[in-house]
């Protein structure tokens, strides 16, 4: 193996690492907006439940791992609040992965990166008419860098 060779897989696996690096981190955002969303109907269904009930009414609460005693008075303004905090956060989180799309659609195409089995846009229309069905393309998402 010459030395350009040698030095291009070097760039090679670099780019490479930084794409895995932008998927991931995509993922981890993807993970996060997932469990905010979730925590957020729970609180939506918590709340909905505690506007019919009394406001006297003993209830109990899990906070960091422990169980409080309060009132349903106490609590609704609280799960409220917190509600409100999800909102906002999922708002950013959701602003967040659309950005991190973005870049590494960016990266992709700064460096001519396809996904095995995907085929670039301006290449889709003609794919259309002469589709392979995936089962027979054996579709495992190999990346392919073309310099």
């Amino acid at each position: 193996m010459s030395a350009d060779a040698a030095k291009t897989q070097k760039q090679n696996e670099k780019i490479f690492a930084e794409f895995q690096a932008l998927r991931n981190e995509q993922r981890h955002l993807a993970n996060n907006l997932s469990t905010l969303e979730m925590d957020l109907k729970e609180h939506k269904s918590v709340i909905e439940t505690l506007k019919t009930i009394d406001e006297n009414r003993k209830c109990f609460r899990l906070i960091g791992g422990v169980l409080c005693e309060r009132t349903v008075g106490a609590i609704l303004p609280q799960l409220i609040e917190n509600k409100e905090q999800l909102e906002k956060t999922i708002s950013i989180a959701t602003e967040q992965l659309t950005n991190k799309g973005l870049e590494l659609n960016r990266f992709k195409e700064e460096h001519n990166i396809r996904i095995r089995g995907q085929e670039p846009a301006n290449s889709q229309a003609k794919q259309d008419s002469d589709k392979v069905p995936e089962e027979s393309q054996g579709n495992r998402n190999v990346l392919v860098v073309n310099n």
